[in-house]
């Protein structure tokens, strides 16, 4: 196992730079849900644990980002580990789709 899987330091740094929003679609828990959601998010790897090397060392920037459980889901659906850029693209694409009707 990864010793950078679970490491708090990491998160707490990735959260520290990105702020406590999804980084696919903007949801924040504290906007909706107030002190209940104040401080949740969850940190997607950007690459998969399973692709990296043992030694691999994170770079919480460029590694770790901050998604909501919806999108995280989404993420990690299909066999193939979707981007998040990819899945930006899409909610973006299907927002404006339904606009439109």
């Amino acid at each position: 196992m990864n010793k950078y899987e679970r490491n708090p330091l990491a998160r707490r740094l990735c959260i520290e730079y990105y702020g406590w929003s999804c980084q696919v679609c903007s949801f924040n828990f504290q906007y909706i849900y107030g002190d209940l959601g104040r401080n949740y998010i969850q940190v997607h790897h950007i690459v998969p644990l399973s692709e990296t090397k043992n030694n691999h060392k994170i770079d919480v920037i460029r590694d770790l980002i901050p998604i909501c459980p919806n999108c995280h889901a989404m993420i990690h659906r299909e066999k193939e580990t979707t981007s998040v850029h990819k899945l930006k693209s899409i909610i973006n694409r299907e927002y404006v789709r339904n606009t439109r009707l």
